[in-house]
């Protein structure tokens, strides 16, 4: 440089002659990230965190129907295996209080399978022998209520002719016979429905059999395709959100008996036909909460508004509507309360969607599913998971599914 020459001056990186390294001398890169930028504050932040939240929300809702889908295709494995579950956290109580006593895990289940399936079997049992012995005057007094039923068109306000009942009792049989070919089809399908549930039951009794004695390694395994970080609080909200489905189960059986007592002890004074296969059945609908109560108890007015008359209806509907009163108000909120701390609506809309996919199962599972992923998702999302309460007083709520060593009780 000569002394007349003016001073050089280096331009910076990414300037002028000299570009920066892997730039290639051009400035475009910066002018199109100078462009998303600007393109990006042009919309207006509500906007933005919208469309995130909506095609995340999408992505979930894609996952979902997957997932429905496949279930949908594996209901008759899944469903048994989903009954198994609820029939272990019946039972599982009852083995670990006699690992307690010493029992070896494996007679403990013997035993308490054997009991509970010959209890379950000499009620049922009990059951179809009384309503095949009520069977006939249930019979009798329904054709009696027909007739009565005739007369009470023919003579009452209405005034209809002998013919015209007639007319409607050909209608009804001529209905029947045009439609022989769907009734026969649909005695196949029931043929076909009671294999699939025989099916079912076998696969419902071996699958617990494994719970029972084994479900820790079961737990176990299943778990281990969780990332190692997150393995130990997974496992952690499982076993707490078993023992939710634990104190559901065994409150849904205390509050079912008692409607069951109350309701069959009512139509059996009243002297309503088929009283005990009638109490049998609220029992059994009281496992679906609000809607299996109602379905069974308008089965038990119906048959006393047949069979007795006005005033014996209305006298159990009277039974029943105390009953649910008393289910509703002392006997939910003392025993489900501490097991499920679901708000009702929440109750209602879980079921009625059970219902709606997959029926009455979908029904009696629905509140389950909602009770354990409650607690579950409470303790993943909690900063100290070990400190949510499992909704019931089990000894120690860092347990597994089941204990650990299938020879001893926890």
């Amino acid at each position: 440089m000569t002394a007349n020459e003016p001073p050089r001056t280096v331009p910076a990186p990414g300037e002028g002659g000299s570009a920066a390294p892997g730039e290639g001398g051009s400035s475009a890169p910066r002018n199109d990230r100078t462009t998303a930028r600007g393109d990006a504050d042009a919309v207006h932040p509500l906007v933005r965190v919208a469309a995130a939240w909506t095609w995340r929300l999408l992505v979930l809702l894609a996952g979902l129907v997957a997932l429905g889908w496949v279930i949908a295709k594996l209901d008759t494995v899944v469903i048994p295996v989903a009954l198994a579950l609820l029939a272990a956290a019946l039972l599982v109580p009852l083995v670990d209080w006699m690992g307690h006593q010493g029992v070896p895990r494996a007679g403990a289940v013997v035993v308490v399978l054997v009991a509970a399936i010959g209890i379950v079997a000499g009620i049922m049992t009990f059951v179809v022998e009384q309503f095949v012995a009520g069977l006939p005057e249930l019979a009798e007094q329904v054709t009696e209520s027909v007739h009565q039923v005739q007369g009470w068109l023919t003579d009452g306000p209405f005034h209809f002719s002998e013919d015209q009942i007639r007319h409607i009792g050909d209608s009804i049989v001529q209905t029947i016979q045009d439609n022989k070919e769907a009734v026969t089809s649909g005695a196949v399908t029931t043929g076909r429905v009671i294999g699939e549930m025989l099916t079912g039951a076998a696969l419902t009794l071996f699958t617990l059999v494994f719970f029972l004695y084994g479900g820790a390694q079961i737990w176990q395994f299943v778990t281990r395709i969780v990332p190692g970080g997150a393995r130990e609080r997974v496992r952690l909200a499982g076993s707490q959100g078993f023992g939710s489905l634990v104190g559901y189960v065994r409150a849904t059986v205390a509050v079912a008996a008692v409607d069951a007592i109350g309701i069959g002890a009512g139509l059996a004074i009243l002297g309503v036909p088929l009283a005990l296969p009638l109490a049998s059945l609220v029992f059994i609908g009281a496992f679906i909460p609000i809607v299996g109560a109602f379905v069974t108890g308008f089965i038990a007015v119906l048959i006393a508004l047949v069979t007795k008359g006005m005033v014996t209806a209305l006298i159990t509907l009277g039974i029943i509507i105390g009953i649910m009163q008393l289910e509703g108000h002392v006997l939910q909120p003392l025993f489900l309360g501490r097991a499920v701390r679901l708000h009702p609506l929440a109750v209602v809309l879980a079921i009625t969607t059970g219902i709606v996919l997959a029926g009455i199962v979908g029904g009696l599972l629905a509140v389950p599913i909602v009770a354990v992923l409650n607690t579950a998702v409470r303790s993943l999302l909690a900063e100290h998971p070990e400190d949510v309460p499992d909704e019931v007083e089990i000894d120690d709520p860092s347990l597994p599914l089941f204990p650990a060593d299938p020879d001893r009780a926890p």
